[in-house]
């Protein structure tokens, strides 16, 4: 079995003071590209239906094919590179992201999009499994949440930065032109990967008897679970707040993408604050955090219709959501440690399973005759069920674990 990964075996070299930041930046590079891919596609959907000729519904199978990938890449690619170096697994994962990106730079109908965004998709939750080891190996044990907040804050920035900046790319030169620019970062982050994460026996793979083992774990998909759950709320929000800020708050068409920023830039405190609590506590990330997106909830579907209580409550829903994922990511890997790969591709399967329940319940809550910020209630009661489940079952366990 593969040493497991230190401080100590990390590579000695003159400019090591350097390599943990050049190494984490290449990783966060990379988390980069795939969030500005799967943010972007949101902004730019009106664009690709009118270019393609496709209704708006046809044009949200991409965003579902994307989601689909995930879901069903995360595991797969995950055990079936099992003993596949993390280093050489990386620059595979980020290498079919590029493919998946110049694919759909170039597609020419619906078919050919749903194909690529798919395999866009593919490679996203392994990216993010392989990658908190890799972090976790270059900044020493004891630091796994703050390892997978460097690797999730690329994808955090993404929607503060990478997305508006690819949807605006797609507004004035064209939806394919903002998919190159995606297929342009994905290249960058290639080779940095290549470059500045280490070559070291340390990183290597696993049997895959010991993926198998770690999915056996109850407490591990009980805490998906609860992130399948419980996250959902960011999603149904999320969905819905060009109509919120157009139509509930009276605010002009420009301010949509100040509220977008405004919701990453919640996510990526959320998401930094996150990786400390993990590393400190057992489970006050978990409980605090979906404490506060309750609360925060309950203000967004009662004061919405104001502005100010708009913008403050897109922050703290985005804030007070992200905070939970690296306690989640760190007791999963205690709970199977084994496959922490495995486990961080996992989590972020659960995430994206997350998107499409919020997104559904979003829409269910709307289409049903309800309001915009009625979404808010929705998110409201798929928090408190992860809470509750998380509280009453798995509690113990994770301060166990």
């Amino acid at each position: 079995m593969a040493a497991r990964p230190t401080p100590a075996n990390f590579p000695e070299s003159a400019d090591r003071v350097w390599d943990r930041p050049l190494t984490l930046f290449a990783l966060a590079l990379g988390s980069f590209a795939i969030g500005t891919s799967a943010f972007a596609s949101m902004g730019i959907i009106q664009l690709f239906s009118q270019s393609l000729n496709i209704s708006l519904p046809q044009a949200t199978w991409a965003i579902s094919a994307y989601a689909a990938g995930v879901v069903i890449g995360a595991p797969l690619l995950t055990i079936g590179a099992a003993q596949m170096n993390r280093r050489t697994l990386l620059v595979l994962l980020m290498s079919i992201f590029l493919a998946g990106s110049v694919l759909s730079a170039l597609a020419q109908d619906l078919a050919t999009l749903l194909l690529a965004r798919f395999i866009s998709g593919i490679p996203h939750g392994a990216y993010f499994g392989a990658g908190a080891v890799v972090a976790t190996y270059v900044v020493g044990p004891g630091h796994g949440g703050k390892a997978f907040a460097v690797v999730m804050a690329g994808l955090t920035v993404a929607t503060v930065i990478g997305a508006p900046t690819a949807t605006y790319i797609g507004q004035i030169w064209g939806w394919r032109e903002a998919y190159a620019t995606v297929a342009t970062l994905a290249t960058a982050a290639t080779v940095a990967i290549y470059l500045r994460v280490p070559r070291t026996e340390a990183l290597n793979g696993r049997p895959v008897s010991t993926k198998i083992t770690a999915l056996r774990s109850r407490a591990a998909w009980g805490l998906m679970a609860v992130a399948a759950t419980g996250v959902s709320s960011i999603f149904a929000v999320y969905t819905v707040i060009a109509p919120m800020i157009t139509e509930v708050a009276g605010l002009p068409p420009g301010m949509i993408p100040v509220a977008l920023a405004v919701f990453g830039v919640g996510m990526t405190v959320g998401n930094a604050a996150g990786g400390v609590l993990a590393d400190r506590f057992a489970t006050l990330g978990i409980t605090l955090g979906y404490g506060c997106a309750l609360g925060v909830l309950v203000a967004l579907a009662m004061g919405g219709a104001q502005p100010v209580v708009l913008l403050a409550c897109l922050f703290g829903v985005g804030a007070s959501i992200m905070a939970v994922i690296p306690t989640v990511q760190v007791r999963l890997i205690r709970f199977a440690p084994e496959a922490p790969s495995l486990m961080g591709a996992l989590n972020v399967a659960s995430l994206n399973v997350a998107n499409g329940l919020g997104a559904w319940v979003a829409g269910a809550t709307v289409g049903s005759g309800m309001s915009y910020l009625s979404t808010a209630w929705s998110g409201f009661a798929l928090t408190a069920l992860g809470l509750f489940i998380f509280v009453l079952i798995l509690q113990r366990h994770c301060k166990e674990g």
